[in-house]
Formats: structure tokens, sequence, C-alpha cells
């Protein structure tokens, strides 16, 4: 039995070994072509360290990484579109969510199923109609109208994860706190809503990914160069082929993630303490 276990553990190891290897090593071959000055188009030979190191690519995407428009403008539209999509995704589907987990009501599950039936449809199905109804309220060239976009793509996510974080709340809690004099807003706004913290953050930090690494469709909603995003910029370098060198998409990438690594850190600070709080509370 003891001659199972540690096999079973050093199958496990190497199994994890394996995973953190596939998962590091694009990363650190993004590492390694940003530091790399040498570099004039598309790497050419295999290095693990970069033949000329020099932070010239990461200067040049501090400036003006996308045609005129400056980094600060990128950064700064990318988080207007990613945190206001992930604010208006979580307003309108905590309130949603919460109705379909403590309320009945006439058309509940059609209405669920269809919610679930939008989260696994394709983004592209909704592009047409979001097209016409942007473009009749004039709102399809602005950032306003790309925000609108990704929080109608994380919106049925965000409900369908938030509705089992309401779930997971004892009803007696409430029930208590309707005895003590509260009424609806107020058992939703101190009771429900801190105890479901750990699925509101997860489904606010996928609306936030969402809106913050899509490229694809907002270019669609996009015309000017002035609300383009960070995502948008670095696939219009990479469409542009060997015209720059690849040291500059890898430092793309590095400064890309920062923002992305601190908003994880954040959340998953909050997700880890409320959890041990509830699972305490059991």
């Amino acid at each position: 039995m003891r001659k199972m276990n540690w096999l079973r553990q050093l199958l496990t190891q190497i199994a994890l070994l394996v995973i953190g290897l596939y998962v590091m090593i694009p990363i650190w071959g993004a590492i390694r072509l940003a530091f790399d000055g040498s570099l004039k188009s598309r790497p050419v030979e295999f290095r693990l360290l970069p033949k000329v190191f020099s932070i010239k690519p990461f200067l040049s995407v501090l400036d003006r990484p996308y045609q005129s428009v400056d980094f600060s403008d990128l950064l700064k539209n990318s988080m207007v579109v990613s945190i206001g999509a992930a604010l208006i995704a979580l307003v309108l589907g905590a309130s949603l969510a919460y109705a379909f987990a403590r309320y009945r009501f006439p058309g509940k599950r059609p209405a669920l199923f269809i919610l679930l039936l939008a989260a696994m449809l394709p983004p592209v199905a909704f592009m047409t109609p979001l097209y016409i109804v942007l473009s009749i309220v004039h709102l399809r060239t602005t950032l306003l109208g790309l925000t609108l976009v990704y929080a109608t793509f994380a919106l049925p996510f965000c409900i369908w994860n938030m509705r089992a974080g309401f779930q997971s709340v004892a009803k007696e809690l409430e029930e208590a706190a309707f005895l003590d004099g509260a009424n609806s807003l107020t058992t939703f706004w101190f009771i429900s809503l801190p105890l479901s913290l750990p699925s509101i953050t997860i489904a606010g930090l996928i609306a936030f990914l969402m809106g913050y690494s899509e490229f694809a469709m907002g270019w669609l909603f996009v015309s000017k160069a002035e609300t383009v995003t960070l995502a948008m910029s670095i696939y219009a370098m990479v469409q542009t082929g060997n015209a720059q060198p690849w040291s500059i998409l890898a430092s793309m990438f590095i400064i890309m993630s920062i923002p992305i690594v601190i908003v994880f850190a954040l959340m998953q600070n909050t997700l880890l303490d409320r959890m041990l709080f509830v699972s305490q509370k059991k």
C-alpha cells in the first residue's frame, strides 16, 4: 500500500512537472524575445537567453506601439472597456441572479434555459444584432458601445455563476434578518451579497478578462485609432508580419499581462478569504 502511494505520488509530481513546463516554456520564450535587442523581424534560431540584452523593445512599446496612439491611451481604453463591462455585468447580473435564486415567477425555467443557450452560443452570433442596435443609438464606434458589447457577452455566465452563489446562502439567514426588521434590499445587500462574494469575484474576473483580452470582434465596433484597445493593437501588430521585430510584440505581451496579474492577485485574496469564512461558518 505504501509502495502504491509512493508510486502514485511520483506519477503525480511528474504530471505536474510536465504541466508546469507546458505553461512556463511559452512564458519564458516571450520574456527571452522581449529582452533580445538583436531581432530585426521574427526569430530564426532557438535560444534560451537573449542574444543581445536590451530594454529598447519595452521603451518602444511604452512610446507609441500602435500607429500614433500612445501606450497610455491604449491602456486607458482597455481599462475603461474591461472594468466597465465587468461592472455592468455584475450590477445587472447580481439582481437577475438573486431573482432566479430566490423568487418564483412565470417563465423562470425557460429564461434560465435561454441564458444558458446564450452563454454557449459563439459571440459572433450576436454581432449582427448588436451592430444594428448600436448603430441606431449612435454608440457603435464609441468605447461605451464596445463596453456594452463585452458586458452582453459576459452577462449570461455572470448570472448563472452568481445564481449558484446565492443558492448556497442558507435561507434561514435571510429569514432571521426579516424577523429583525430588515427589508428585502437590506437583506440582499448585507446578508446575501457578502456571503456570495466568491461567486461574484469569479464572475467579475471572467467578465474583466473577456473585455481585456478580446480583439477579433472589437474591430467591428471600432473605427478610430483613438478607441483601439491593447488587445486590438497586438492583433494589428501581428497582421503587419515582419514589419517590426518580434521583441516588440513580446514586450507588449508582457506589459499587457501585468494588469491581469495584479487584478487576479487582488481578487484571489478576496476569494480565498471569503471561502475560508464560509467554510468556518458551515
